[in-house]
């Protein structure tokens, strides 16, 4: 890079950057302080255009798919040197030094060149920063180049379009561009990761934690928009994390330095930790104001429902530093069921455990990826399908030797509908999700009596403190019972389709 025509922003804190955006109108700052952005095109990932460079260390190892699409060494190296042009021709760039992993034993070193000071802003949210006696001798073992602006020739780089993700593994290297939607950064990097930490005997998750007063650990599993950041926030624990961890023989840590959690609809009232968490040095993105005002409207859906705000995990009033904990000893599958038939909390056996975490069921919530406008019925393995480059086997495999070692408890929560499926039902009421989540934790559901449901044979509490028992079998919830068998019936056999599909990779 030509570092007398670029002029090179290095390491800088909140307030610069924020200052920056500002004057390149690239955002504004609201009436709290929070710098407010809008991310272009893109607001959420595009997975059908994220790429892995095929060669001889991933051809036989990465789960090649729709999400691992692969794309030629040559391929690589033509978009790595053109984006290198293009960044040599702007005026400024943005580089920041970071780690992922809380682990020390595991801690990896990672560069990030941003074309926008927001991209260095995010990142310093989200990953964790290097003291100033860590940056003297700081050698970054992967690099990612974020540029919105570059757009990829299909014909000349071998992408779908004009954005793109690629990973490299041989050249430890990630480039992300025509996409300005900061995602694609933090997901790249899980990607990586679930990748690496495997050889390392880490089970990579994509998961919440937090821990309780007497240092019990819980893992809270599900894609976006299932509650895992609005779960794990719990006042009366320590956040660990709330979207990715590693499991490994000493216990779980987290990946990243801080939170990217969804705030359409977010209220003091529910969800009072992520609402004061967005201040000064917070970033948020996608969202409108109220008319005449700089005050976010949360309600908002007019750019996508999938806005977000990044912030470091310090933002949290209570939260475990270093975010290392033990062995967990509850799981919670989280699963936002659009067909309404799932009850809102059930055990799982070890057996159960591993057939609910392959097929990893839920719905897609509109506007976390690009085109899904409404809940869309998914099924995801590990509950992270998009950012796993190795067969789900292995990480399945590595969850039951855990499990039968650990003897933690499994849960199945659903976090969406009862009384009918998306567009007739309702939505299961976040006061009574805590309500059952609470009690498992505290042990007041181990003795409860439970029944076997009729068609996935889930073992369903039929009691629990501060919620209805009618609301624990899903079928009551239901006007017409009928209609609820038939509806259970064919879920159950889209699930039991999907997990012979998957077992063909065992």
């Amino acid at each position: 890079m030509n570092e007398i025509k670029t002029k090179i922003h290095y390491q800088l804190g909140a307030r610069a950057l924020e200052e920056q955006t500002v004057d390149r109108d690239e955002g504004v700052i609201d009436e709290k302080g929070t710098l407010v952005i809008k991310t272009g095109k893109f607001t959420g990932r595009s997975p059908a255009d994220k790429f892995i460079v095929k060669d001889g260390l991933t051809e036989h190892t990465v789960d090649w798919n729709k999400f691992n699409n692969p794309i030629a060494e040559d391929h690589f190296q033509t978009l790595k040197e053109n984006i290198l042009t293009y960044l040599d021709t702007l005026e400024s760039v943005w580089i920041r030094d970071v780690f992922a992993c809380a682990d020390s034993a595991f801690r990896l070193s990672i560069r990030l060149i941003n074309e926008q000071p927001y991209g260095s802003h995010f990142a310093a949210n989200m990953f964790i920063a290097p003291t100033d006696e860590e940056l003297i001798d700081f050698k970054p073992e992967w690099t990612i180049i974020h540029a919105p602006g570059f757009h990829a020739d299909p014909l000349l780089h071998g992408t779908r379009q004009g954005n793109f993700t690629i990973i490299s593994f041989s050249h430890q290297i990630i480039l992300i561009g025509g996409s300005g939607y900061t995602g694609e950064i933090k997901k790249g990097m899980f990607s990586v990761l679930n990748f690496i930490l495997p050889r390392r005997n880490v089970l990579s998750m994509h998961c919440s934690a937090n821990e309780g007063p007497g240092g019990d650990t819980a893992l809270f599993f599900g894609l976006s928009g299932t509650g895992k950041t609005t779960l794990s926030s719990d006042p009366a624990r320590r956040l660990i994390g709330d979207d990715e961890h590693g499991w490994s023989d000493n216990g779980v840590f987290n990946i990243e330095g801080g939170c990217y959690a969804k705030v359409i609809n977010l209220s003091s009232k529910h969800e009072p930790d992520i609402f004061n968490a967005i201040r000064a040095g917070a970033l948020v993105e996608n969202t409108c104001f109220v008319a005449g005002t700089r005050r976010i409207d949360f309600m908002c859906k007019k750019i996508t429902e999938n806005t977000r705000v990044s912030y470091p995990l310090n933002y949290i009033r209570k939260i475990k530093y270093p975010a290392v904990s033990g062995h967990p000893k509850h799981i919670f599958f989280l699963t936002c069921d659009a067909w309404g038939v799932f009850p809102p909390i059930s055990k799982l056996d070890n057996e159960q455990a591993m057939y609910y975490f392959i097929n990893g069921y839920t719905a897609k919530i509109a506007g976390t990826e690009e085109g899904i406008q409404e809940p869309q019925v998914t099924f995801s393995a590990c509950f992270g399908a998009p950012f796993l480059p190795l067969k789900p086997a292995v990480y399945a495999n590595m969850l039951r030797e855990k499990l039968e070692t650990t003897a933690a408890k499994v849960w199945l929560v659903n976090t969406g509908w009862t009384g009918g499926g998306y567009g007739t039902g309702t939505r299961i009421s976040l006061t009574h999700t805590r309500a059952m989540i609470s009690a498992a934790l505290a042990g007041k559901l181990d003795d409860a009596i439970c029944e076997q449901h009729p068609v996935f044979g889930l073992l369903v509490p039929q009691s629990c403190p501060g919620v209805p028992n009618e609301l624990l079998n899903p079928v009551d919830s239901w006007t017409n019972k009928e209609s609820y068998y038939q509806a259970a019936m064919t879920l159950r056999e889209k699930f039991d389709e999907n997990y012979r599909y998957c077992q063909k990779g065992f």
